[in-house]
């Protein structure tokens, strides 16, 4: 049978029953491991119930909540195939989602009840179920269906072979695809993370980053439920509430994106006690080295860097705590178990996993590892293709350095093509985010008759008395990127579109650019 992530709840539960197990901020609900195994107990019940067997869909459309958390774990104890939406999706790509899945059941909350509404007569063989507030006609209430339940659960035939999860992909680029993930893989990724970070039982985490996401639910998450360590869920990030927090429940560890942890450094620091703060996981999109070190410098935490993808689990490196400053801008070294390569781009085709680059050399990075999906759901020319030859295709572009540390230079579909010269955005963002007056920013290609492609950079301002031309300067000086890469157009802008897991939608910046290029030609 194995071991599965429903096994791995109830043998936390036998050891830790009374020792808090998750507190739901909103709600201010506070529940021990005894007391949140009789209401995962209960769920589960309640779904089988419903006519939920294994193998079936349990889709959720919620933010971050004990709801979402008990909903996760119910799933594994039966078997059914747990599928979080991201909740900042529109109604047409909620749809898109519940169409492919096809899900028995799905649970929402009431601030998303209008977009679950707007589509839900499409879904007419699923049974929507709301959390909170007073529900419509066509929902039940989650609260009646778990209350009426037993908490007796019989035990039932899970293998750790089983389908645990499908994890839609972000959707950069376009349509997101449905990662199947099965029991082994995300306990292999749990334990992988657990002795990466350091995790035991006296450690309180904040769950901040969207638990629909696998990088928190994966490596944030999963893994204290695994050690016995206690969970604070905050519904949506706020960086004063997440401070507040760190102060009031003493917490020690926690995951959060890049943009999320740059937001913190924001604030006015001294008004909150941080002192519990041990270390702090980032991922799900690179950190600037200017933002590693104002982290080490004004919050006085040890920072781990995970990079990888939802169809590795989603951790396939670790930068450590003791490379932080002397590898910054590092995505860091395989994982235990994983192996990493750097190949020569195919442009027809999969790239060739035995076309090896020498270290230095940038190339396509392939991994291979015991986190390694399933497949895509329906998705079998897909699968093929990522899957290729046993290796993950990444499409992210980076090289090895002489020591194995990786670097992640770019995305293939990224990378600007100017006079022939490849520049890979994220060398050039790195530049403006040094710059004082800089709060974000990203790097994209622009059409160009002349030179193919230019670099065009969409800025956040810090310092609003920041203009195209210091920056220009900035960018001129600095010895880290050649001439020909520097931006050739600066737009400003109040925030960059990013999606749940921090990571910018690029394609979405394209077409602002596609747009503006429309415009300014119709003007003329």
């Amino acid at each position: 049978m194995g071991t599965t992530i429903g096994r791995i709840f109830d043998l936390t539960v036998q050891k830790f029953p009374n020792k808090e197990a998750i507190y739901d901020v909103r709600k201010n609900q506070r529940l021990s491991y005894s007391e949140w195994n009789v209401q995962v107990n209960k769920l589960a019940n309640a779904l089988m119930k419903e006519g939920v067997t294994k193998g079936d869909r349990v889709s959720t459309f919620l933010f971050n909540t004990e709801e979402l958390a008990t909903a996760f774990l119910a799933c594994t104890k039966i078997g059914a195939v747990f599928n979080p939406i991201n909740f900042r999706l529109t109604a047409e790509e909620v749809a898109f989602i519940l169409h492919d899945a096809a899900p028995k059941v799905v649970l929402f909350e009431k601030a998303l009840e209008p977009t679950v509404t707007s589509i839900k007569d499409r879904f007419t063989r699923a049974l929507f179920w709301q959390i909170d507030g007073e529900y419509p006609e066509y929902a039940a209430s989650y609260h009646e269906k778990v209350s009426g339940a037993s908490s007796e659960l019989a035990e039932l035939p899970v293998d750790e072979n089983d389908l645990y999860a499908i994890m839609y992909t972000s959707g950069t680029t376009g349509r997101p695809k449905g990662v199947l993930h099965s029991h082994r893989e995300i306990v292999e990724q749990s334990l992988i993370v657990i002795g990466a970070t350091k995790l035991d039982s006296s450690d309180a985490g904040l769950v901040t980053a969207p638990m629909f996401h696998c990088a928190e639910l994966h490596c944030a998450f999963l893994p204290r439920l695994h050690v016995g360590a206690s969970n604070v869920i905050l519904h949506q990030f706020d960086p004063k509430k997440v401070l507040s927090l760190i102060e009031e429940e003493k917490i020690t560890k926690f995951f959060a994106a890049p943009t999320m942890w740059n937001m913190l450094l924001q604030e006015d620091l001294q008004q909150f006690d941080i002192s519990s703060l041990k270390t702090g996981l980032y991922g799900a999109a690179p950190m600037a080295p200017s933002l590693v070190h104002a982290c080490h410098e004004r919050l006085g935490l040890t920072l781990v860097q995970a990079y990888g993808m939802t169809e590795m689990g989603p951790a396939i490196t670790f930068l450590g705590e003791q490379d932080q400053l002397r590898k910054a801008g590092s995505a860091g070294q395989a994982c235990l178990n994983h192996e990493i390569r750097i190949v020569r781009p195919n442009e027809n085709g999969p790239s060739d996993p035995n076309d090896v680059m020498p270290p230095g050399e940038t190339g396509e990075i392939l991994v291979k590892g015991p986190c390694m999906m399933s497949g895509y759901f329906q998705r079998e020319e897909a699968t093929e293709k990522a899957l290729y030859k046993g290796w993950y295709h990444s499409g992210d572009i980076g090289y090895l350095d002489e020591e194995g540390y990786l670097w992640v230079k770019d995305r293939v579909d990224d990378m600007i093509i100017s006079g022939g010269e490849n520049i890979y955005p994220r060398e050039v963002e790195d530049v403006l985010h040094a710059h004082k007056g800089v709060l974000d920013a990203a790097v994209v290609g622009q059409p160009d008759d002349r030179w193919g492609e230019t670099v065009t950079a969409f800025v956040v301002k810090k310092d609003h008395a920041v203009t195209e031309e210091d920056l220009d300067g900035w960018c001129k000086s600095s010895d880290q990127i050649a001439n020909y890469k520097r931006p050739r157009k600066y737009i400003f802008c109040e925030a960059l579109p990013r999606n749940a897991s921090g990571k910018i939608q690029k394609f979405v910046l394209r077409k602002q650019l596609e747009d503006l290029f429309i415009t300014n030609r119709g003007a003329l």
